[in-house]
């Protein structure tokens, strides 16, 4: 999946963007998990899920 496509399922889940480094973006969900999310155009399904499991927010639809 496009990583802008991961973001906009994040921002409509209610995480936010906390900081940005090198060469991913730190994220924290609506209850305070955070996770980071690699700068690549693509993001696997498994680590999309993998990431909204640890912000605690469902993963986003049409993921394998």
């Amino acid at each position: 999946m496009k990583r802008r496509d991961l973001e906009r399922h994040l921002r409509a889940q209610g995480c936010r963007e906390i900081d940005e480094g090198a060469n991913h973006t730190r994220w924290a969900g609506p209850e305070g998990a955070r996770s980071v999310i690699p700068r690549h155009r693509e993001i696997d399904f498994g680590l999309a899920r993998k990431i909204c499991s640890q912000l605690d927010v469902p993963s986003p639809s049409g993921s394998r």
